[in-house]
């Protein structure tokens, strides 16, 4: 079966630290640019982080850079995202997604609609 699954999500406090892991199953990610997306409720869905398939160049949204890192580990089929100092506006479902190599570039990485497949999300909460 071919997906994305998003683990590590859960409730964190105001200041800890989280890590997401996004394990491809069905096929391979080398061919493709992975990046992490999140929605608030009652907001539009925002690009977080993205790293390219071969040279693992990465792209974060201002809001997150310092605190946000994304990495990939192709051997185990597997995106990461490290999340620290977070603060109760980051809480959100962050999703995985695919597009291919080829798409991904600096001016259109955090286009949603350029990503063609995506996991089912996990669900962030930070709160005190």
């Amino acid at each position: 079966q071919v997906q994305l699954v998003e683990s590590g999500g859960g409730l964190v406090q105001p200041g800890g630290s989280l890590r997401l892991s996004c394990e491809a199953s069905g096929f391979t990610l080398d061919c493709y640019a992975i990046a992490w997306f999140r929605q608030a409720p009652g907001k539009a869905r925002e690009a977080v982080s993205g790293i390219s398939g071969t040279e693992g160049r990465t792209h974060y949204a201002e809001a997150v850079k310092g605190g946000f890192t994304i990495s990939r580990d192709n051997g185990k089929n597997t995106v990461y995202q490290q999340m620290s100092s977070l603060n109760p506006e980051e809480t959100a479902v962050y999703y995985c997604a695919t597009v291919h190599e080829q798409v991904f570039g600096s001016r259109v990485w955090s286009i949603a609609s350029l990503y063609g497949r995506w996991g089912q999300g996990t669900q962030v909460i930070v709160s005190s």
